[in-house]
């Protein structure tokens, strides 16, 4: 029990570093933006009378955040003078896409919903680009600050920051817009973006990060291929030269898939089986996120104790049984009780998983092309939340909900057969001491 509390304690006073403070700063920055281009401005839009049609349409703007790892080469290799040169690498470019994001989060508070739809829409296009331009950067800038050892507490804290981000933008927002103009409600959250360039500003820049040299004496069309071979090509190379690459792929498209699958589904199950939106509310919003930042604690420290292979066998399992929860839900119907448990036990798991996948994607990165591999393994973790998650309504649809949520559980199967894989094929503690 003693070593039980040391290793908390241990973990606890990690979370507290300098360099951990700030990564959850930078994540309050990367959260701030997504109400804003979502459920604030659909409630702008709504206010201000403009259709039903015209604000689903607004979903679209989000699509950045899924095709990020298109640009991600530009920010990982083309040097920003002169804030690179001054900065760094990382520095340079948050600096840069933080300056930028305020200035669109401004100019989207200056729009006019109703009568100047297709200028909204495109601010609220550009605000969204930029904000995915910085998780780009943050990103990297987490992964190569922090030690191997690190990246799961890194994960949690960087987690535990973007909750708070999006609650001051999503929450806050509107609370601010229930006495203020919509202008002064984006102009306030321009201003809290500006906490994340202060920390930027007093942080230092991750050791050994640095933009490749380029050959002298090429050509202008010589230096471009050249760029092209390091930003694209190279990345790219690197990974698939890895040995088990098409299972690490597999893997993290699978690994999530159960949690999305029965996530999505989770509202429309509660309704039918007759709780109020009030008891969802209070319940989903109150108890969820208190699990889910429970969840995310107890994932950075089985990071920090256990193999990384190991942390997300174990948590992989946990997120598939926990789907049995709703299974017994759907069986005993309205209890207040049972949902409480149910909402708990579902984020507790999922938090963990979260922040456990979260640290081994961030270790996959290497070094010099960190923002494009995370990038690129981020936005193929996508595939599972938002593609093959589509058709769980018209599985829903064909089956009662108890054996919809078993067979949410048995998508589980896959991606831990893969990670099951994939353990067997890690190298043993003797062939590293043989080698």
């Amino acid at each position: 029990m003693l070593r039980i509390a040391q290793e908390v304690f241990g973990t606890v006073l990690l979370f507290i570093q300098p360099r951990m403070i700030a990564v959850a700063i930078l994540g309050v920055t990367a959260g701030l933006p997504l109400a804003l281009t979502g459920s604030v401005l659909t409630a702008w839009m709504t206010e201000a009378g403009v259709s039903l049609g015209s604000i689903g349409l607004i979903a679209l703007v989000g699509l950045s955040y899924n095709f990020k790892f298109l640009w991600a080469p530009v920010i990982d290799q083309l040097p920003l003078p002169p804030l690179t040169t001054w900065l760094g690498r990382r520095r340079g470019w948050l600096i840069f896409c933080q300056m930028a994001l305020m200035a669109a989060v401004v100019a989207l508070g200056t729009a006019d919903p109703l009568n100047h739809a297709l200028l909204t829409a495109g601010l609220a296009v550009l605000v969204a680009f930029l904000s995915a331009s910085q998780d780009i950067v943050i990103d990297a800038y987490r992964i190569e600050r922090l030690s191997a050892a690190e990246q799961g507490v890194g994960a949690s804290t960087y987690i535990y920051g973007y909750r708070v981000g999006m609650l001051i933008s999503g929450g806050g927002a509107l609370i601010l817009a229930d006495s203020l103009d919509w202008f002064w409600v984006y102009l306030a959250m321009a201003a809290c973006v500006s906490v994340g360039v202060v920390t930027v500003l007093l942080s230092r820049e991750p050791e050994g990060s640095a933009f490749a040299d380029m050959p002298a004496g090429l050509t202008g069309g010589q230096q471009i291929g050249h760029w092209l071979s390091v930003a694209v090509v190279a990345p790219f190379r690197e990974f698939t030269g890895r040995p088990t690459w098409a299972a690490i792929l597999l893997f993290i498209v699978f690994y999530k898939f159960c949690d999305a699958f029965a996530g999505i589904m989770a509202t429309p199950f509660y309704l039918q089986i007759g709780f109020s939106k009030t008891e969802i509310g209070v319940i989903a919003k109150g108890i969820g996120l208190a699990a889910t930042l429970g969840g995310v604690f107890v994932g950075a420290l089985m990071v920090a104790r256990l193999n990384i292979l190991l942390a997300l066998l174990i948590c992989g399992v946990l997120q598939g049984l926990s789907n049995l929860m709703f299974a017994y839900l759907a069986t005993a119907g309205h209890d207040l009780g049972l949902l409480t448990l149910t909402i708990a036990v579902e984020n507790l798991t999922g938090g963990m998983g979260t922040a456990v996948f979260v640290a081994y994607i961030s270790q996959l990165a290497h070094i010099n092309f960190t923002a494009t591999q995370f990038s690129l393994l981020s936005s193929l973790a996508a595939v599972g939340r938002t593609v093959l998650s589509s058709g769980s309504g018209f599985a829903a649809e064909a089956l009662d909900w108890i054996w919809f949520f078993a067979l949410s559980t048995a998508l589980a199967v896959p991606g831990l057969l893969i990670l099951w894989w994939l353990m067997r094929q890690a190298p043993r503690p003797s062939d590293t001491a043989a080698d």
